[in-house]
């Protein structure tokens, strides 16, 4: 590779890091002009939290510890979930206003509208954990090292990452907002409550135990509750029930790897 074609790929690199940066600062801007976005998603949240702890906590019995500590790193993992929800309506929101058009038409790089989407998704949704982490402290959820609190902080993060390109790609696959949102039910809902989100995976049928023990919500909700020492019942002694961390990493690997390269290409071939 000679000089010229190496000075002309890192000057491709920094353009497509300040392009993205510039329409991830687009999409924040929009948080304080439209905060229903914010608010609606955290009382969503919310609201799971006060339905399960205080309606269904006293009948669900947890070996080890109380339902709140149990529920809490399930609601943090099924809040970064929906939140490719929120990625692919704003997506398909843009596409169907022309203002993916208009990006298109401007002198910046290709991939830059859909990576600085998933970069403000995970500020985005960074405020949201910090919102919810409170509101588990007020109903009696526990953290006693703040190390640990700090790196299942850094996991949501990164998981939130990986769902934010398949919400970037669920989001361009359809032609409405509307489309969209059934879209959403229809993929994200089966991964968060066939999980051991709400309920021990053990208590599930045994037919879908391993879907759940192997559920990437699952892993993340098993690696949080291990970090903080929450009660975590083990469902066998696989790979996804011994080191949840690591395969939860794994799956952010093979999320991004999937719907990365999906989500550019299928920017780049949109017809106007």
């Amino acid at each position: 590779m000679t000089a010229a074609t190496m000075a002309s790929t890192s000057g491709g690199v920094r353009q497509m890091l300040r392009d993205s940066l510039l329409i991830a600062w687009r999409n924040l801007k929009r948080v304080p002009r439209i905060p229903e976005l914010a608010i609606f998603a955290i009382v969503q949240s919310i609201m799971f939290v006060v339905l399960f702890v205080y309606v269904f906590g006293g009948a669900i019995a947890i070996p080890g510890g109380d339902y709140k500590s149990f529920l809490m790193p399930g609601i943090f993992a099924q809040t970064i979930v929906f939140a490719a929800g929120t990625v692919a309506v704003g997506m398909a929101d843009d596409g169907q206003k022309g203002i993916i058009d208009r990006f298109r038409s401007l002198p910046m790089a290709r991939s830059a509208v859909v990576i600085g989407r998933t970069f403000s998704e995970v500020v985005y949704n960074a405020g949201i954990l910090v919102v919810l982490m409170l509101t588990g402290l007020f109903v009696g959820w526990r953290v006693d090292d703040l190390g640990a609190l700090a790196a299942g902080f850094g996991l949501l993060l990164v998981f939130a990452y990986a769902m934010a390109w398949l919400g970037v790609f669920l989001g361009m696959m359809v032609p409405t907002v509307e489309v969209a949102q059934q879209v959403i039910f229809t993929v994200l809902f089966p991964i968060t409550f066939l999980s051991n989100v709400f309920v021990p995976a053990n208590t599930l049928p045994g037919w879908l135990q391993p879907f759940a023990e192997w559920n990437p919500t699952s892993t993340l909700t098993a690696a949080l509750r291990e970090l903080w020492g929450n009660p975590n019942p083990v469902v066998s002694d696989s790979l996804a029930s011994t080191e949840p961390a690591l395969v939860t990493l794994v799956w952010v690997v093979v999320i991004v790897a999937i719907f990365g390269p999906l989500s550019v290409r299928r920017y780049r071939n949109l017809s106007r």
